[in-house]
């Protein structure tokens, strides 16, 4: 393949573990995509889509084949031949397909057709691994799966244009104030929410600053700037993102080393000043490099139910089927 010039060993390094779980392009001999993380299939495309790896590269030409084989009629995605298949496993493997190049592919618009149809009272979206009627905050939308979707609908005509969009952007912003574990999988905002990670794997503050930054609705809200001065605050005195997290199992990565400045987590923090600077809404009390950690306090409601935060303690989870 014509490997990115840089970060050449990083890509070396993904494409070392290429058959690691038995099959071809990080998938098991069952064809799962989603096992094995952060060497799975969806995560190892995406890393590559980061690194600079091209659509027309026999790698990222390859791996698309594979996820789009998991593509249904009906526009989800199965990453297991058996079991339930929920909105996180649609939303996924859209996101890491858009980063490929592939947002314009026909069986993307109906994947995308079928979010919209899925997507909860709430605004969000929300895996059915529980019934709904346990408590407001269980019954209420799957925040990193929302931050999934929204990331894969930025791909599309339909960001800010379609309200429904603007109703998810809305309903991760409530997150912001409320803070509590929500939905069946328990997305929180707490102290690991706030360290940096990167590459974007899971729910977390550069993640979510990140996508919504490309939503107007969400560069308004005073939320989101409160957010983003959290996430300036992190950068160096010469204006780099360092990464205060990474999956450990990235270790070896240069492109995402902890503690040090990465060159693509800054790549993407501009990309955020670019989507401020092109914004109706870009003063929202977003301040310079260095800035002090927003101090709000989380509001007592959630839009699904109204409900009171939980006892338990903040943090952050995410699962992958």
């Amino acid at each position: 393949m014509a490997i990115a010039r840089t970060h050449q060993s990083d890509i070396q390094a993904i494409l070392g573990r290429l058959r690691h779980l038995g099959g071809e392009y990080w998938t098991t001999p069952d064809r799962r995509i989603g096992k094995g993380s952060p060497f799975a299939t969806v995560d190892c495309a995406l890393m590559l889509a980061d690194l600079g790896v091209k659509r027309t590269d026999t790698v990222a030409r390859g791996v698309a084949e594979v996820l789009f084989e998991a593509w249904q009629e009906d526009g989800r995605f199965r990453v297991a031949p058996i079991g339930s298949i929920y909105p996180c496993h649609t939303a996924t493997v859209a996101r890491v397909l858009c980063w490929l190049g592939h947002a314009g592919d026909r069986r993307l618009k109906g994947s995308f057709e079928h979010l919209l149809a899925a997507q909860h009272v709430d605004g969000g979206w929300r895996c059915n691994v529980c019934k709904l009627g346990r408590g407001a905050v269980s019954d209420a939308s799957n925040p990193g799966v929302t931050l999934a979707a929204l990331d894969a609908f930025r791909f599309t005509p339909l960001r800010n244009k379609e309200p429904r969009l603007n109703r998810a952007a809305s309903f991760l912003l409530d997150h912001w104030d409320f803070r509590r574990p929500l939905g069946p999988c328990e997305f929180g905002i707490g102290s690991r929410f706030m360290r940096v990670e990167y590459p974007f794997l899971r729910y977390n503050l550069f993640f979510y600053v990140y996508v919504l930054s490309f939503y107007e609705v969400a560069r308004r809200d005073k939320r989101f700037g409160a957010a983003m001065n959290v996430l300036t605050s992190k950068l160096n005195k010469d204006g780099k993102m360092i990464v205060e997290s990474p999956r450990r199992e990235l270790a070896s990565l240069s492109f995402c080393k902890q503690g040090a400045p990465s060159e693509l987590a800054t790549k993407r923090y501009r990309e955020i000043l670019q989507n401020l600077g092109g914004s109706r809404g870009a003063r929202t009390g977003v301040a310079g490099a260095g800035a002090a950690k927003a101090k709000d306090k989380p509001t007592r409601k959630v839009e699904a139910g109204r409900a009171k935060p939980s006892r338990r303690s903040d943090r952050t989870t995410s699962r992958r089927r």
